[in-house]
C-alpha cells in the first residue's frame, strides 16, 4: 500500500507503526519533534538532525536507496519525502506488503504545516502535529512582520551549490534555495534558471550578487578565497565586500519546524542590525 498525502488525513499510513523506516532529512526531523523517535527504526543519510538520529541504522542516501536495506529492517511503514528513489526501488517498495508514506515537499513556507500535519496524520499522532504545525506557521507569520519592516534596499544574494571547473552550479526558481532567499528578505540573484544548474561567467557577471550563500561541508566547504578568486566573481559587490553566507543544509534547506529559524538567521546575516535572531 502506498499513499502519496495530499492533505491531512488520520486514516493513511500505519498509525500504530513501531518500525519505521524515516527517508529524509526534514521527516526524521519532524518525527522527533512530535516524540515518534523510538520508533525509527532506520533513517537515511540525510537525516542527521537531531544528533541522535545518527544512532539510528542508515539506509543510504535518499535519491539512490536500496530495497534490500530498507525492507531488512523489518519496517510497518516507509515514510519519506517526495522525490526519493531511484524509480525502480519505489516500485520494489510499492510491491511489498509494508505501508509506504510519500509526503510532498515543495519548496515554500506556506507549505510546511501541511506537511508536518501529513507526517503526524501517517504515525497516529495528529494532535501533536496540529500543535506544532500552527507553532510553526506562527513563527513564519513573525518572521514575514519583522521582514516587512527592514528599511534597507534589497540584496540579491546568489545560491552557490558548489564550485566545479572554475563554474558555479547555483539554485534557481523553484528551489529550496530561492525559496529560503525570499523568505529572508532578500532577491534570488539567479531567477532565470530552473533548479540547480550551472551558470556562465556572463550570467554570474550579469547577477551582481550582493552576498554568496552556500551550505557547509566539511573539507569541501566553499572559502572566500575559493568562490572570490573566479574570475566571473572578481567584480560583484558580494567579492567587494567579501560577503559569503555559509550554513548547514539541512536547516537551511529542509523547509520544516526549524525554517523560521533558519530564514530569521540568514535574515540577520544579510541585514546588519536590522532583524534579531
Amino acid at each position: 500500500m502506498t499513499t502519496v498525502m495530499p492533505s491531512l488525513a488520520a486514516d493513511k499510513g500505519n498509525p500504530d507503526a513501531r518500525r519505521i523506516v524515516s527517508i529524509g532529512g526534514t521527516i526524521t526531523e519532524i518525527l522527533y519533534d512530535l516524540g515518534a523517535q523510538d520508533r525509527i527504526v532506520a533513517r537515511d543519510s540525510t537525516s542527521f538532525y537531531p544528533q541522535d538520529a545518527m544512532s539510528k541504522p542508515d539506509v543510504g542516501y535518499m535519491r539512490a536507496l536500496s530495497a534490500e536495506g530498507i525492507l531488512g529492517q523489518r519496517p510497518d511503514l516507509i515514510l519519506m519525502e517526495e522525490g526519493s528513489g531511484p524509480p525502480p526501488v519505489i516500485d520494489i517498495l510499492k510491491a511489498s506488503e509494508v505501508p509506504m508514506v510519500v509526503v510532498p515537499t515543495p519548496p515554500r513556507a506556506d507549505k510546511i504545516g501541511q506537511k508536518i500535519r501529513d507526517v503526524g496524520a501517517a504515525v497516529g499522532l495528529s494532535a501533536k502535529a496540529e500543535e506544532l504545525a500552527v507553532r510553526t506557521e506562527a513563527d513564519l507569520r513573525a518572521l514575514a512582520a519583522d521582514i516587512a519592516g527592514i528599511k534597507a534596499d534589497r540584496k540579491k544574494v546568489l545560491f552557490v551549490l558548489s564550485l566545479s571547473n572554475g563554474r558555479v552550479m547555483a539554485g534557481g526558481a523553484d528551489t529550496e534555495a530561492g525559496a529560503i532567499i525570499e523568505l529572508a528578505g532578500a532577491t534570488n540573484a539567479a531567477p532565470q534558471i530552473n533548479g540547480y544548474k550551472p551558470l556562465s561567467d556572463e550570467a554570474v557577471i550579469a547577477a551582481r550578487p550582493d552576498v554568496i550563500l552556500s551550505m557547509v561541508r566539511g573539507d569541501h566547504a566553499i572559502t572566500p578565497d575559493k568562490v572570490f578568486a573566479l574570475p566571473s566573481m572578481q567584480t560583484t559587490p558580494a567579492a567587494e565586500n567579501k560577503a559569503l553566507i555559509s550554513m548547514d543544509g539541512l536547516l537551511l534547506l529542509g523547509f520544516g519546524p526549524r525554517t523560521p529559524q533558519a530564514a530569521r538567521t540568514l535574515a540577520a546575516q544579510i541585514y546588519p542590525g536590522e532583524i534579531s535572531q
